[in-house]
């Protein structure tokens, strides 16, 4: 199954259709301005909630937490030491304590999903000409995709954050590091 997502980035009330590779709207993604912390809804094409994301609040890095109904689903959260590109720890809330990996170039929407080495869903705009869109590639039949789906957007979140913070590769700003040029 593929999904074709058009490239907003996640802010505050912005809402957004996910269509199936057949131009169907098939995932609404509902952010909620009015809220404390960063969160959005993954509606079916009928409006019901099928996923909530939520920014964990209270976490020493940034967290996102995924609940189906107000069971939760799944954390996501990056893995400390990733040097060469963005590595992000899925760890699902199920009795075996399984864990997803992401990992790839989050902010050029080139990065796959895996379950202990094999493909879950891949993210890529290879596929698509217009700039601004990329898909969501379902690989595994057996796969939830409103999860995976979910997903993307949580790592997405997560790296955009970073990028703004400035520490998407771990050193930081060069500002922060050598000073202004103003400084002197």
């Amino acid at each position: 199954m593929r999904f074709l997502v058009y490239d907003r980035l996640l802010g505050f009330g912005d809402d957004y259709w996910i269509e199936d590779e057949h131009g169907d709207k098939v995932f609404l993604v509902d952010g909620k301005a009015l809220r404390l912390r960063d969160t959005w809804e993954l509606k079916d094409a009928r409006g019901r909630v099928l996923i909530t994301i939520r920014q964990k609040m209270l976490a020493l890095r940034d967290t996102m937490v995924i609940e189906r109904g107000d069971e939760p689903l799944a954390r996501i959260r990056r893995k400390r030491l990733s040097l060469l590109r963005h590595h992000y720890r899925v760890s699902l809330a199920d009795a075996d304590g399984t864990e997803l990996d992401v990992s790839g170039k989050i902010l050029d929407r080139e990065f796959v999903v895996e379950y202990e080495g094999e493909p879950l869903a891949v993210v890529s705009r290879r596929w698509l000409t217009p700039r601004d869109t990329y898909g969501v590639d379902v690989v595994r039949d057996d796969a939830d995709p409103a999860l995976l789906i979910a997903l993307t957007v949580c790592v997405l979140h997560l790296a955009e954050k970073e990028r703004e913070k400035g520490a998407g590769d771990g050193w930081g700003r060069p500002e922060d590091r050598w000073g202004r040029p103003e400084d002197g």
